[in-house]
């Protein structure tokens, strides 16, 4: 990884000639860390009978992940602003990937939960990576360089169910976590090795850093903005693919590596992350905002004439779905970062974890709501909910431009 940049760099400014190879590190860390979050979905159903555990209690599983995340985020990530951000990447690696094996090691659902809050914890080193390539690039490519970083890890957040789901059929779901562990301990050693050093932006001490989340939180309607409509957004996105497994074991008797494979309809979406930066950077990140949120609540809402298909085109339109808001709402976050990181150059990471914070107390709150619409509704409660939040997001920008900001 010596190509990357010298280890003893220090880098307060942003680098003209950024290294494909450097792009590349925090694009593939991004990706597997952020993938930790996601394995436990399309498994769900094998994990529940291996554990002898009923629904709703395997349900918390993703649920106790995501509130980990959105924990972690607030109280964690603001540390990148005061801190080296290498060696928090480094230090956080290394929980991740013990936290993992914890996970695997699970006896019963009573062990899996607090791990699974662990890793959501702990995940979080995917929310240093992000505002280190904001730090790093020049201000006219950074929509650019930060979608790219931003496919890394989407495509880690939709492929993870993939790669779960088909390891969990032929090797169990224990081995998921198993590989997943090693995967990050890898990440570990390559940030170690290939990271440039950070300077500090602030002197602040923690209480003072997280007080300061207050006052950013209320000086920056924009930031506010963005938070409410990438969380009802996520409220969404969360809803569906926390629930897909179930129900397509239900009405399709299609096992973990079938619900896993939709992840690969959904991947498409990451590739909105690049070319929504550049739009971004040419024609300013609130149209495309608009644009990813109507795009999304269309694909919601498309799933309602469902009930009116062959199961097998009610196939076909849950993947084409499954495409459509991915798109949209991957677009729609790279332009709510772009928007995010301009406010303020020496606050990047406590507005990212404000702007992500939202972001993930929307994904606990999708999979809560999720499971509980298709228990009580079935699918079409979870469309109802996943169309309102995209919907709601929508509103949320609109009413932010009609005000001017």
């Amino acid at each position: 990884m010596s190509t990357i940049q010298p280890m003893h760099a220090n880098l307060s400014a942003p680098t003209a000639n950024l290294a494909p190879s450097l792009i590349l590190l925090l694009a593939t860390a991004a990706g597997l860390s952020v993938a930790s979050l996601y394995y436990s979905q399309p498994m769900l159903g094998v994990l529940g009978a291996d554990l002898h555990s009923d629904s709703r209690l395997v349900g918390l599983v993703p649920t106790l992940t995501q509130l980990g995340y959105a924990l972690g985020i607030l109280l964690l990530a603001p540390l990148g602003d005061r801190y080296d951000r290498r060696r928090i990447i480094v230090a956080k690696a290394v929980l991740l990937s013990f936290a993992l094996l914890l996970s695997a090691a699970a006896p019963g659902i009573g062990w899996l939960l607090p791990a699974s809050l662990a890793v959501g914890l702990t995940a979080t080193l995917a929310q240093d990576i992000v505002p280190a390539a904001a730090t790093l690039a020049p201000d006219a490519h950074r929509g650019r360089i930060v979608g790219t970083v931003m496919t890394g890890l989407l495509l880690g957040i939709l492929l993870s169910r993939v790669i779960s789901g088909l390891l969990a059929e032929h090797l169990g779901w224990r081995a998921v976590y198993v590989l997943a562990a090693f995967s990050i301990a890898a990440i570990g050693v390559a940030a170690w090795r290939g990271l440039p050093h950070f300077r500090p932006t602030t002197q602040l001490h923690y209480g003072a850093l997280l007080h300061s989340l207050l006052r950013l939180w209320r000086q920056h309607p924009a930031l506010r903005r963005a938070a409410w409509s990438q969380g009802l957004l996520s409220l969404g996105f969360s809803a569906f693919w926390s629930t897909l497994a179930i129900m397509l074991h239900a009405r399709f008797q299609l096992g973990s590596a079938a619900a896993g494979a939709f992840g690969l309809a959904g991947a498409a979406g990451a590739l909105a992350a690049p070319l929504a930066g550049r739009l971004a950077d040419r024609y300013g990140p609130d149209r495309v905002a608009r644009l990813g949120a109507g795009l999304a609540a269309l694909s919601f809402a498309a799933m309602a004439v469902g009930p009116l298909l062959s199961m097998q085109a009610q196939i076909g339109l849950i993947a084409t779905s499954a495409i459509g808001f991915d798109f949209g709402i991957q677009a729609a976050l790279v332009a709510h970062q772009t928007i995010v990181y301009g406010l303020d150059a020496g606050a990047r990471s406590r507005l990212n974890a404000l702007l992500f914070t939202g972001m993930f107390v929307g994904m606990a709150s999708g999979a809560a709501l999720g499971s509980l619409a298709l228990a009580q509704w079935g699918w079409p409660g979870v469309v109802a909910v996943a169309t309102s939040g995209a919907l709601a997001a929508l509103a949320a920008r609109s009413i932010g431009r009609r005000e001017g900001d």
